[in-house]
């Protein structure tokens, strides 16, 4: 069965007790810091890329609902807040291009991890895997939503009850801000936005402003006392914690919008070779534990002399190979050369071709039009010819008549 309301993302203390993370070994403050710091991600690359606060809302809801089906082991936190701002832009009809969001994650994880701030070349081959695992993502996202993603947001509530009681802009700022910080933590997928618009209006009661009481104010949006009890438990919670960072938890290995996992993977290999020294000299080095065993042993000149000669055997062997290996290199570049040069001549032969149509074309057209002027042309003269005979009958006709006319009437 399909469900279309919103009302089967909201899950119990239990459900997150037990959720996908949870079962693959990451404790509660672990995933707590890294919904934190997704929702942080999300939060500032909203404010990078001009969209309004309703996107970064749905951004975050739309986060923790994924987490409550998918672990942290499995999809890295930074791409699925990518993912999230893309979808959650598009949702809120403010959508912003792959690239720009792209580029806003690149440049917050140099600042936040303290990396050199570099250019994200646009035509590499970094950027195109960036662009395929961030649809890649988001379709996961969709597909883990049914592809229904309709959220309602505690805003609302807040802004029309505060307005309904006349309070002071100073306490709808407050409770403002508290809604904000509120989708941080998962109270959008246990509560209700009214509930979460109740605890968040019991919150900023420091401003004493006066509520009904009988009946209770909150009674009106069908909400109780426990649940804002614990709303307001939530958010005491969320300021006492340190700034969440980055907890690397994924199995698949750190997920990077920079190139520095490439970098350090450059940088690994020398340090390898140095410490434990080119395949050559590994092959040559058993070679020289040898000699030196076998002059311990025998002591003689001959076996130093043998020793010798075969230590030069190897290196005239190994200089041998790689010469070879450099010619097996070196040969395929000719080739190339001789395949460019056949494609560079056949597609001149497919213009030249191409020309000698066109030419064999226009030739027929102009040949064709002639031929029509030639036949007009006739005809024209035709014509001409013949009204030039009709006019001289009708002169001929009319001073005939004239003439007569003359003759039978005379005037005296």
């Amino acid at each position: 069965m399909i469900y279309t309301a919103i009302d089967n993302f909201y899950l119990t203390d239990e459900q997150l007790q037990n959720s996908p993370s949870r079962k693959d070994g990451i404790d509660e403050a672990t995933e707590t810091t890294l919904r934190i710091y997704g929702c942080d991600l999300i939060q500032e690359s909203g404010i990078l890329l001009k969209l309004p606060q309703a996107v970064m809302a749905t951004g975050q809801v739309l986060f923790h609902r994924f987490y409550c089906k998918k672990s942290f082991a499995r999809f890295d936190v930074k791409k699925v807040a990518a993912s999230c701002v893309w979808l959650a832009s598009k949702l809120e009809e403010s959508p912003r291009k792959s690239r720009q969001v792209i580029i806003v994650f690149h440049r917050m994880e140099c600042r936040r991890e303290n990396l050199p701030i570099e250019f994200l070349d646009l035509n590499s081959k970094k950027f195109a895997e960036l662009k395929v695992e961030l649809s890649r993502t988001e379709r996961h996202i969709l597909k883990e939503m049914g592809f229904v993603c309709h959220v309602e947001h505690p805003h609302k509530f807040i802004s029309n009850y505060l307005a309904t009681l006349e309070t002071p802009p100073e306490l709808r700022q407050e409770a403002w801000n508290l809604t904000n910080d509120s989708l941080r933590t998962t109270l959008c997928v246990r509560f209700k936005s009214e509930v979460v618009a109740c605890g968040v209006v019991y919150a900023v009661r420091r401003f004493q402003v006066p509520l009904p009481e009988n009946p209770p104010w909150w009674k009106a949006f069908d909400a109780d006392k426990s649940g804002i009890d614990e709303v307001c438990r939530v958010l005491a919670h969320l300021y006492s914690l340190p700034k969440a960072k980055y907890i690397s938890v994924c199995k698949d290995g750190d997920f990077s919008f920079s190139s520095k996992s490439s970098d350090s993977q450059l940088q690994s290999v020398p340090k390898e070779v140095l410490q434990g020294g080119s395949p050559a000299n590994d092959v040559v080095a058993p070679k020289a534990a040898s000699t030196v065993v076998s002059v311990e042993s025998g002591g003689s000149k001959g076996a130093i002399k043998a020793a010798l000669d075969k230590l030069k055997e190897s290196k005239k062997s190994d200089d041998e190979s790689k010469s070879a290996n450099g010619e097996a290199r070196d040969e395929p570049i000719p080739r190339i050369k001789a395949q460019d040069r056949e494609r560079s001549r056949d597609s001149d032969r497919e213009r030249e071709r191409e020309e000698a149509e066109r030419d064999r074309d226009k030739s027929k057209d102009r040949s064709h039009r002639s031929k029509d002027r030639g036949k007009d042309s006739g005809h024209l003269e035709k014509s001409r010819y013949l009204s030039s005979r009709d006019r001289d009958y009708h002169s001929s006709s009319y001073s005939s008549r004239d003439k007569d006319r003359h003759r039978h009437h005379s005037y005296a």
